[in-house]
């Protein structure tokens, strides 16, 4: 197997080592200071100039820190502050936030890099897609397991038949929100701030969307169940959730999502001749367990930290400001899996199957 790897990190998305995007990065939380910060420090492609908070004391206490030029308010972000001093936006803000920042992107002319989930409901999604394509504006949903190295192999053993016909998937992704973040009213559990739930939105959809990238294929069918159970998911459906798709081609997945559970990441695609696990998947690094018949093995590579995840992704959307390249994780494919997630929630909540267009 080891020809498959022989180039496991080469960047076979990238067209282009000059230039530079500047960004402005909208919400200074731990991810955007601990990860995509020091991320985009050790890009090719990319460079932060203006950070953007709620506080314009903090953004500029940010700023002086980490040695960026301007720090500056939600309130001058939207009065085009420090406008000529960035290319693109990063928006890493609570989900229902993100619309009214991309607008203002789009209205300044600002290509855009949006968190995931895009929105907080489909219908917030929809009018964000429109907004950036009515501006023409470049619109990328942050999705960092589409230039993880493991990721962008497992995809080149699957389209080169390694296991066959796909034939099922099984995908997990948890973690004990409370012991990370041990507040009660953080925005995760507030479906003002998340959307529909908590569970599915932040951590089903790595599942779903990997899925969907690696296999070319969406869900056709769901059907669903959740339930909460401690005090602080009182407000949302699915402290735990569970889902069975049929996907196009009659490809079976299961995916199942905690925000309390012991954190375990897996997604794990059956063949009619062999099987891809990644296990761990999703929560900063991602190994290949490989089977094939009766050959088996782990591909010990170079892990990819949370950082040099972003760091790619940071890189390949630069890339593709810098040459006007196709985007593949536009907003167009960020829609549908806003489409998804309502889907396995309206299946849970009704006990039908949901049938996607």
């Amino acid at each position: 197997m080891k020809e498959w790897f022989d180039n496991y990190d080469a960047r076979d998305w990238q067209t282009t080592t000059e230039g530079t995007v500047r960004f402005a990065l909208l919400g200074l939380g731990w991810w955007t200071i601990d990860v995509a910060l020091p991320a985009i420090a050790n890009s090719e492609l990319a460079e932060v100039t203006t950070l953007v908070s709620s506080s314009v004391e903090k953004a500029q206490r940010l700023a002086a820190d980490n040695g960026v030029e301007h720090g500056i308010s939600y309130d001058g972000f939207h009065d085009g502050e420090a406008a000529d001093a960035y290319d693109a936006v990063y928006v890493g803000t609570p989900n229902a936030y993100h619309l009214e920042y991309v607008e203002t992107a789009a209205d300044l002319g600002k290509a855009v890099l949006c968190e995931k989930p895009m929105e907080s409901t489909v219908e917030r999604a929809e009018r964000l897609v429109e907004t950036c394509e009515q501006a023409g504006v470049d619109l990328m949903i942050a999705y960092r397991m589409h230039t993880d190295p493991a990721v962008r192999q497992a995809r080149a053993l699957i389209e080169d038949g390694f296991i066959g016909e796909p034939v099922s998937v099984y995908g997990n992704n948890s973690q004990p929100l409370l012991e990370m973040i041990p507040d009660h009213d953080q925005w995760r559990v507030d479906p003002e701030l998340s959307g529909y739930g908590t569970s599915v939105m932040d951590l089903g959809i790595y599942s779903l969307n990997t899925a969907r990238f690696l296999l070319g294929r969406d869900p056709v069918t769901v059907q669903a169940r959740m339930s909460s159970h401690h005090e602080a998911f009182s407000a949302v459906p699915d402290e735990r959730s569970g889902a069975l798709l049929t996907l196009e081609d009659g490809v079976t997945m299961v995916t199942t999502s905690s925000q309390r559970a012991q954190e375990d990441t897996q997604l794990k695609i059956t063949g009619t001749a062999g099987q891809i696990d990644m296990h761990p998947a999703f929560h900063g690094e991602c190994r290949l367990h490989l089977s094939r018949g009766e050959v088996s093995g782990t591909v010990e590579q170079t892990a990819f930290d949370s950082q040099r995840e972003m760091r790619e992704e940071f890189d390949y959307f630069a890339d593709r400001v810098l040459t006007g390249g196709e985007i593949v994780a536009d907003g167009r494919h960020g829609l549908e899996d806003m489409r998804i997630i309502r889907a396995i929630h309206e299946a849970a909540d009704t006990g039908e199957i949901v049938t996607l267009d």
